[in-house]
């Protein structure tokens, strides 16, 4: 088994795409579900498959993302030029942290128009892409 995507419903489908085509995703396509609603599937360049699914139903109101929602996360190679990016996109990235001190990897939150949280993450030199056993000693 494995994970094939994540799926947010979206209150704007024209807000959320410019937010994550900023981000960097690029749209695969698009399946019309009838009565203007819709799923928008993305992916970044570098991925060979689909990794996130907007739903669009304007007719179920607005998007409650409620208290049960945490965060996606996304890596990046260069976290400070990431940002960089997006505020010139118009984003609003949080400023660059270390939670795990100097040798940790580095993040930054950032909201999209519905208030989902993403925390982007630059890992440090040599360490895999994302979080494995060996992180925990």
């Amino acid at each position: 088994m494995k994970t094939l995507h994540t799926a947010y419903r979206v209150s704007d489908l024209s807000a959320s795409l410019h937010f994550y085509t900023a981000l960097g995703y690029t749209q695969v396509g698009r399946v019309d579900l009838g009565g203007g609603a819709s799923l928008t599937v993305l992916k970044f360049p570098e991925e060979e498959v689909v990794t996130l699914e907007l739903v669009h139903r304007p007719d179920d109101g607005p998007v409650d993302i409620g208290t049960g929602f945490s965060h996606l996360v996304v890596q990046v190679d260069d976290l400070a030029g990431t940002v960089d990016r997006l505020l010139r996109a118009g984003l609003w990235p949080g400023p660059v942290d270390q939670p795990a001190g100097p040798y940790g990897p580095q993040t930054s939150w950032l909201s999209d128009p519905d208030g989902y949280r993403i925390e982007l993450v630059q890992w440090p030199p040599g360490h895999p892409a994302g979080i494995t056993a060996a992180d925990f000693g």
